[in-house]
């Protein structure tokens, strides 16, 4: 399919209702308000194509930018191409759900995710420890490098507080991923967790607590989930 056939597949898949909840959560025109289960029948049909999805993500239109993270092949893309996917988002929804996504899937991940968390531009350090936390509900637990993940702990330990606001919900995942996902930092996880506490982010009414990572770990270990892992980062 070309890129206008491909627009024009989004267009007729499009809501107002969803649009709305879009652009209440950040998102802006231009797009057309497709639930990314909408979108599953016509990757069906697309399947993987970078050219196509550089052409769809570069258009900035939020549902051809997230149907192009589904069509993207991560192992395709280098470092320099994920900088600019990531510069080029401007919401968390495309930095975390759409650039993070994809980058996890790539063999250079935790090299350009740990870059990125060390990032002073919120939402390009969102992302990086957005993919750490896909990362580690998906590789096994070889794959990382155990005293990496520890700083990372003691970054957020340190700094959770002081963050921007999606850092901080990025941070607060993270944290989550480790004590659930990754078993032999559990332990070290779940201190961590109880150091930070409630992390306060904004709602539509004031400030709110977000979930404590230290609730979230227990939940999970009560439902006997520690180790989780998904069969796959995209869906």
């Amino acid at each position: 399919m070309t890129f206008e056939e491909v627009m024009h597949e989004l267009e007729t898949l499009g809501s107002e209702r969803i649009k709305k909840q879009y652009m209440a959560n950040g998102a802006r025109e231009p797009l057309f308000g497709v639930a990314t289960g909408a979108m599953r029948p016509l990757f069906k049909k697309v399947k993987i194509n970078q050219a196509l999805a550089e052409q769809l993500y570069s258009c900035g239109n939020y549902d051809a930018m997230y149907f192009a993270g589904m069509i993207a092949d991560p192992k395709a893309m280098t470092e320099a191409d994920f900088d600019r996917w990531i510069k080029a988002a401007y919401f968390y929804m495309i930095s975390d759900y759409i650039v993070a996504v994809t980058l996890a899937e790539s063999p250079i991940a935790i090299q350009v995710a740990g870059k990125w968390t060390k990032s002073p531009d919120e939402l390009c350090a969102s992302a990086g420890w957005s993919c750490f936390e896909w990362l580690l509900g998906w590789k096994p637990d070889r794959a990382f490098d155990q005293g990496q993940l520890k700083e990372m702990l003691a970054m957020v330990e340190g700094t959770v507080h002081a963050q921007p606001e999606r850092v901080r919900h990025s941070m607060n995942r993270f944290v989550v991923a480790v004590g659930v996902s990754f078993l032999p930092l559990h332990e070290e996880a779940t201190k961590t967790a109880k150091a930070i506490g409630s992390v306060m982010v904004s709602a539509p009414k004031g400030q709110c607590a977000l979930p404590t990572a230290c609730d979230s770990i227990q939940k999970m270990k009560e439902k006997g989930r520690l180790g989780f892992k998904r069969r796959a980062v995209r869906c």
